[in-house]
């Protein structure tokens, strides 16, 4: 037998199937998500459900007619982002996805006529972020899906009929086994915003305090359990593509530190115990386990916006089809000028403080040299992630011995990949699969459908 792990991510949609018996990935697939919805709100990224909905489906079908002995399925896909659903479980919105920057803008004004509890504030000039944090000490980010959903509430946006709210995983689920109402894994549920881990809990208190209705929010389950089923085909709850990624990635959990580096970067490790710190989150995993995780925006693209910096210069100049990744790998290999320039690579700010931005510094005669530039890039991202490791560090019961890298920022990049083991005085080896976000939704299928143990697949 077979099992089917799906991933909707925000450029892609990418699908795996994997045997149930090796555990290995027998066939990969990736398509163009392509469903981003052109707005003038330059603030606003949004997505159009449909398109995402026939495309994954249309995958789906795909692959069912391949490989005809898929015993499950499994979901995964970019949380945080939003979907508005009605009565009957049916899409009335498009998806507000994680990238959206309503959360950051002043609240203009409460525009619904319906009563306003008197604590929730609606001054002008306080974004949504703020106002959840300096009245209610909750700190939670623009993209978020209830953070989304509170602007909407006081800006009379959100659609007429809803019912309830998921993430498009989530839907996605429901489209396969008929569902009229979500039940979202606690993964996904706390990527919403307004939720305690702690507690396995949506902290609707403070959503009711801040001008919405809390019967807005979808069951929660924090165990990997089969929603339904789809042709006969079990369909697991989704889970978040941090928590799919790492249990796509990581075999030996007790002693390893997941670093991915795509788009943006991310750390995670594995905890049975609650903690939190400034920049990092406790990530519900599954009951009784956490990832402690922390985020950098840029990541991946620090490097990215530095090989534009080279190619825009080089095309002024007349020079066009050279590989600058390539001229930028064979700079770093040559024999070292001097020191390296000291480079933050906060460009797209932080979750914290969103209008932060980067900077290049120790600039001197001897080092103001593409090398020393390329070199601080890749320093500043490390950087950038290990002092997030410094901090979960303290939360755990004992230090981590080896780094699992995952995502094609670092895969694709030698240089990277020894400047993060030598920052973190770890070893570093490659996940073993590339699609490890749809392996792993393909897994919690498994785990769902009682064919594999936690144990077995991670090793606690």
């Amino acid at each position: 037998m077979k099992a089917l792990g799906l991933d909707i991510g925000t450029t892609t949609i990418s699908a795996v199937v994997v045997g149930m018996e090796e555990r290995e990935i027998l066939k990969a697939y990736t398509i163009p998500n392509g469903s981003f919805i052109e707005t003038d709100l330059p603030w606003e990224k949004i997505q159009d459900p449909d398109k995402i909905m026939q495309k994954a489906l249309g995958l789906l079908e795909e692959i069912l007619q391949e490989h005809q002995d898929i015993g499950v399925i499994g979901l995964t896909g970019q949380m945080h982002g939003i979907v508005y659903l009605d009565e009957n479980g049916k899409h009335i919105s498009p998806l507000y996805t994680w990238q959206d920057g309503r959360g950051n803008i002043p609240v203009e004004k409460i525009l619904s006529e319906d009563p306003v509890p008197e604590d929730a504030l609606s001054e002008a000039g306080r974004s949504i972020c703020g106002i959840l944090e300096e009245e209610y000490g909750v700190k939670a980010h623009t993209g978020y899906g209830l953070v989304t959903h509170l602007y909407n509430c006081r800006n009379n946006l959100v659609p007429e009929g809803a019912a309830k709210v998921c993430t498009i995983m989530d839907y996605l689920g429901m489209r396969l086994t008929g569902r009229r109402t979500p039940l979202m894994h606690s993964s996904n549920a706390a990527s919403l915003g307004l939720y305690d881990a702690k507690k396995n809990g949506f902290r609707a208190d403070i959503l009711q305090k801040a001008g919405a209705d809390a019967d807005i929010l979808p069951e929660v389950t924090d165990d990997f359990i089969s929603v339904g089923s789809y042709k006969g085909i079990p369909v697991s709850a989704a889970i978040g593509d941090n928590q799919a990624s790492f249990l796509g990635s990581v075999e030996n959990a007790a002693d390893s530190v997941l670093v991915n580096m795509g788009t943006g970067g991310q750390i995670s490790v594995l905890s049975d115990t609650y903690f939190t710190a400034k920049g990092i989150e406790a990530r519900p995993f599954v009951k009784g386990h956490y990832l402690l995780a922390g985020s950098s925006l840029c990541g991946g693209r620090a490097y990215a916006l530095l090989e534009h910096f080279f190619r825009s210069y080089a095309e002024a100049a007349g020079i066009t089809g050279v590989d600058h990744y390539s001229v930028m790998g064979k700079i770093l290999d040559e024999k070292n000028d001097g020191e390296k320039l000291k480079v933050n690579t906060t460009f797209s700010g932080t979750r914290e403080k969103p209008e932060k931005r980067g900077s290049i510094k120790n600039i001197g005669t001897e080092n103001f040299t593409p090398k020393a530039l390329i070199g601080g890039v890749l320093e500043g991202m490390a950087e950038e992630l290990y002092k997030m490791y410094r901090k979960i560090e303290k939360g755990l019961a004992g230090p981590k011995t080896r780094m699992v890298a995952s995502g094609n920022g670092i895969r694709k990049n030698r240089h990277l990949q020894e400047v993060m083991s030598e920052k973190f005085g770890m070893g570093l080896e490659l996940a073993k699969r590339e699609e490890e976000a749809a392996y792993g939704a393909a897994v919690s299928g498994m785990i769902a459908a009682g064919e594999l143990t936690l144990k077995e697949a991670i090793g606690v």
